[in-house]
């Protein structure tokens, strides 16, 4: 057992001084056959602890339910953090923010008008004292006084930037001690006006988030924490990317020139992120300043290593810079080598509407309801209703994207970023509404928010109601598959794919290993391999590749499937041999 406490220079590791270097890891967003590496090359970079966060949506995706499988056996990779002989930091929130679906709040939660958000609001505290209660036994059996890699335990996330309840900060604390949280508790805010002393409470500690003018930073922090170590929780060395920007990256020299500062000022510093990792299937946040901006699937975050694994020249610039400082493992990651390449072909379809049409109705009486009315919380949703006649379509809001069919034929489509919300249909017939939720806002009011076609629903002004309402379960492709037939054959075997649908085809492999797909020719949707949900692809970019995880792969015959929502000009995709995730800023 070990001792973790806060001194009034530095922390303390069973009495002695301890430099917390971290890096941050989402669990989450790695497939977990793949953890091990991950972690092993943050310590061989020089660094001593990991930093996660923790979704509650994704462990919780329905009420009362907690899940610790696959991807979210956060156990089992704090146990890997140890086995390396490093430290962890645990970031439980209940927000995360994270550029992750929601900020990391269920959905659910919010269907319940009367529920507050990020507040003291009883009805919010019940169910995060839910989500707590079953999260926070795994944590307690694993700190540093027990045994464990944890060293440290952060209450909320940035919460100054949003709000300055202190009633509800107290709570999260209480909650935690009582649950047997015995290492420090510690808040983190951007070192700007108020933030820090908002969102934090007496007795914790507090630290800074930022990723320039360091010394700056630390300096702000200082005045308003006389006593303690100096702590960057979030040293922003990249930042994440949206569709149809460039893709984003900062200069590793002068990062690594930030970290020094950091160093040589004596501070500790959790690097966000030493590894992005993915936003597999429907889990991309959003930003809605004015005009809606969803995340792409790829979190690569232009972190030090990649979100395929591999080093970069910013990791090989950070591990000099902590060498300056601490010693560094002899050993060092290799760099990425070209993955198999080859062409695969899509030779069966089902129509996506007509499988969905199969999938159970929730009809509503009134006026036209949220996509939550299904129980299924992310992904796609299928409104249906007949009409007499024609005119002009308008909603309130379309959350996110809208394709409009009469009687199976396309008659437009409606997309939150341009703030359309009408269209024009020249007839009656039976109106189908395929709506896509892009990612829930995960950061500033727009949290919790619901998805779908929000009302009044009004035809030349005239509000309509009665609608019924799918859910587009894509939890298992079976319903696809059994309905799948085969292509017609196009003009020497050429030809496109109509959407929105879901093709098949099949790709050969020696057994496991990284591969990445790139979608020249297709428009938009999201691609499976064996039935797992890889993320959303975008013509708009910036990335032009999806990653595949490694583990994925089996050896002999694999599914690629892709569910196309507008229609593509070929029926191929390529495996080519490395990722492309867009141009960069110049």
């Amino acid at each position: 057992m070990h001792t973790f406490a806060i001194g009034s220079r530095d922390f303390l590791l069973d009495g002695q001084p301890f430099r917390i270097l971290s890096g941050a890891i989402h669990y989450f967003r790695v497939h977990p056959d793949l953890w091990t590496d991950r972690i092993r090359k943050a310590r061989q970079m020089g660094l001593n602890t990991i930093e996660t966060y923790v979704p509650w949506n994704a462990h919780s995706p329905a009420p009362d339910t907690f899940r610790t499988d696959g991807a979210l056996d956060l156990g089992r990779f704090l146990d890997l953090v140890a086995a390396e002989g490093m430290q962890a930091i645990v970031r439980p929130g209940p927000y995360i923010c994270a550029e992750w679906d929601n900020g990391g709040l269920p959905a659910w939660l919010f269907t319940d008008p009367s529920v507050g958000v990020r507040s003291s609001e009883p009805g919010y505290l019940a169910a995060v004292d839910g989500f707590m209660d079953r999260l926070l036994p795994i944590v307690v059996e694993r700190q540093v006084t027990r045994g464990g890699p944890v060293i440290l335990f952060q209450v909320e996330n940035e919460y100054g930037a949003y709000g300055s309840d202190k009633d509800y900060l107290q709570h999260l604390v209480d909650t935690a001690k009582r649950a047997g949280i015995d290492v420090p508790l510690f808040t983190c805010d951007q070192p700007f006006g108020t933030m820090i002393e908002d969102g934090s409470l007496p007795g914790l500690h507090k630290t800074g988030t930022f990723g320039s003018r360091a010394g700056e930073r630390l300096e702000f922090l200082r005045e308003r924490q006389p006593d303690g170590p100096l702590m960057c929780a979030e040293f922003w060395n990249g930042w994440f990317d949206n569709w149809g920007t460039h893709h984003h990256t900062t200069d590793a020299a002068a990062s690594a020139a930030e970290l020094d500062v950091l160093l040589s000022a004596g501070a500790s510093v959790n690097i966000y992120m030493f590894h992005g990792g993915t936003n597999f299937g429907f889990t991309n946040g959003a930003n809605d300043k004015g005009i809606y901006e969803p995340t792409i699937t790829s979190y690569d975050y232009d972190a030090p290593l990649t979100e395929d694994g591999h080093p970069t020249d910013k990791y090989f610039a950070f591990r000099d810079v902590i060498a300056r400082h601490f010693p560094v493992p002899p050993e060092t990651p290799a760099r990425r080598s070209p993955a198999p390449e080859s062409v695969v072909s899509v030779a069966a379809g089902a129509p996506l509407l007509d499988v969905t049409s199969t999938f159970p109705a929730v009809a509503v009486p009134g006026p036209v309801p949220p996509a939550e009315a299904t129980g299924q919380y992310s992904g796609f949703f299928l409104y249906e209703r007949r009409l007499r006649g024609g005119g002009v379509l308008s909603f309130g809001e379309v959350r996110d994207r809208a394709q409009f069919f009469l009687d199976g034929a396309p008659v437009g489509t409606l997309g939150r970023e341009h703030g359309e919300g009408s269209i024009v249909l020249p007839r009656g017939g039976l109106l189908q509404v395929l709506v896509e939720d892009q990612g829930r806002v995960n950061y500033g009011p727009r949290i919790g928010e619901a998805k779908g076609l929000v009302g009044p629903a009004l035809l030349d002004g005239t509000e309509l109601e009665e609608w019924s309402v799918r859910a587009v379960d894509l939890s298992s492709l079976d319903p696809f598959r059994a309905s799948a037939v085969e292509l017609p054959a196009g003009s020497s075997g050429r030809g496109g794919v109509a959407g929105p649908s879901v093709s098949f085809g099949s790709f050969e492999a020696d057994g496991p290993g990284d591969r990445y797909l790139r979608l020249d020719g297709w428009t938009k949707g999201n691609a499976f391999v064996n039935g797992f949900n890889l993320g959303r692809y975008w013509s708009r970019g910036p990335q032009r590749t999806l990653y595949v995880p490694g583990p994925l792969i089996r050896a002999g015959a694999n599914e690629l499937a892709i569910l196309e929502l507008q229609g593509s000009a070929t029926r191929t995709v390529r495996f080519v041999a490395a990722p492309d995730l867009g141009p960069d800023e110049k």
